[in-house]
């Protein structure tokens, strides 16, 4: 009996890649290499807790909509639950089950001591008023207020939503229990015990694995061509980064469209150009338009999806151009695509390491919620970069000791740290 068995399924075109099918047939490869017991699968093959509720919002024009809430809590056998809460039209619960999974191996590929959890709306949080994305936050985390805690599930922001949205749930749940309670969602606002450095951690994370691979081949990040898919949190932070270490931007995009620029783009002029005009880079006079699609193909050294899953399919994996791809997204790159890449020689960073950046951070801040003793961003960055290039090492390591691609090495970590440790602890009762 597969996970897939117990989730519903839903419509989908025919070139939709379901990313629960993805994530499954992944766990799937990792055991089969490492020859995990059948009853090893049969237990991570299903999330240990689904919920679903819903959520009634009195909205500003008086009247009352009810939308439905998602968590998935796959796996606490290292830790306490860790993972996003995305408000997204397309969030589902397949889906949410998937990201749920990934971080669990995630988190146990960077040795974090979490399982892995995701949450999500099914909204367009740019169709509501803050007022009514208040309510929809406050009364989504209450109706979860058993199933979360700073020692059971740890939310943080997701697509969608940010460090506002987790200072109104920190807020709902400290509400409930009678006192502050800052450990209970991390990617929180500085004011109400968020960590220096988190708004900028995936992205930052995203480049340092983009570097080390870089060093790998004898090259620096100094002129270095590449295209970011999604200009949001976490690809303006790593077009940003890049940028600052001599890296050439020629491209940039979100989801109204891109830019291209042949000679690099300005990306301090860039950002600014998106505050003034509500995140769009649409009509930014110094580069010349491009789709979403045309940037997956152009020619460059570095690709850096950073938008939604199943950009990279087997119809557009033979025109990526692109001798580094890396996954700063959940599954940008299908498995099929993957294998194509891999087959021409491009080296492709999977999304377990490379986007990984962002739980470590919250990770760090969780640890200084917890001690109430918070850190510079120094520090911060210090300690997150460290276990960033040491996953990266040792997912290299795994790769040539078991002579395969990086995905399928970092899944055989990932994957195998959890099944030890589920062995180790034996089966209750």
């Amino acid at each position: 009996m597969s996970l897939a068995s117990v989730l519903p399924l839903e419509a989908a075109s025919p070139a939709y890649i379901c990313p629960f099918d993805q994530a499954c047939s992944y766990l799937e490869a990792a055991a089969k290499e490492l020859r995990l017991d059948r009853g090893i699968i049969e237990i991570l093959s299903h999330p240990r807790k689904v919920v679903t509720v819903s959520v009634p919002v009195k909205l500003d024009s008086g009247e009352i909509q009810v939308v439905a809430g998602h968590r998935v809590q796959h796996s606490d056998v290292l830790g306490p639950y860790k993972g996003g809460i995305r408000y997204h039209p397309a969030v589902t619960l397949r889906e949410v089950s998937a990201l749920a999974m990934l971080m669990t191996w995630k988190c146990a590929l960077l040795g974090i001591p979490y399982g892995g959890a995701k949450g999500g709306i099914a909204i367009d949080p740019k169709r509501y008023s803050v007022g009514e994305l208040e309510r929809i936050s406050r009364r989504y985390i209450s109706e979860l207020i058993k199933d979360i805690g700073p020692s059971v599930d740890i939310p943080a922001p997701d697509m969608g939503t940010s460090a506002r949205e987790m200072a109104w749930m920190m807020d709902t749940y400290s509400v409930n229990v009678g006192h502050a309670v800052p450990g209970v969602v991390t990617g929180k606002p500085l004011s109400v015990g968020g960590s220096r450095g988190r708004e900028m951690a995936t992205g930052r994370g995203a480049m340092i694995i983009v570097r080390e691979a870089l060093a790998d081949q004898g090259k620096s990040l100094a002129g270095v061509r590449v295209a970011i898919q999604g200009f949001g949190n976490v690809g303006s932070a790593a077009a940003e980064l890049l940028y600052e270490a001599g890296a050439k931007i020629i491209a940039v995009s979100n989801s109204a469209g891109g830019v291209f620029s042949q000679d690099g783009l300005d990306i301090p002029k860039l950002k600014a150009y998106a505050a003034e005009n509500r995140k769009s880079i649409v009509g930014y006079p110094q580069a010349v338009a491009i789709s979403n699609a045309d940037l997956l193909t152009l020619p460059c050294d570095v690709l850096i999806p950073a938008a939604l899953e199943n950009q990279i399919t087997e119809e557009n994996a033979n025109q990526v151009q692109a001798q580094i791809v890396a996954e700063a997204a959940n599954g940008p790159v299908t498995l099929e695509a993957s294998l194509s890449l891999e087959a021409r020689g491009v080296t492709v960073l999977p999304d377990i390491l490379a986007n990984a950046g962002g739980v470590v951070v919250s990770y760090l801040e969780w640890v200084q919620g917890l001690s109430y003793l918070f850190w510079d961003e120094e520090r911060v960055n210090r300690e997150m970069e460290h276990l960033m290039v040491q996953a990266y090492h040792q997912v290299i390591q795994q790769s040539k000791k078991r002579q395969v691609s990086l995905r399928l090495a970092a899944y055989t970590l990932g994957v195998g740290r959890v099944a030890q440790a589920l062995t180790d602890r034996g089966l209750y009762p």
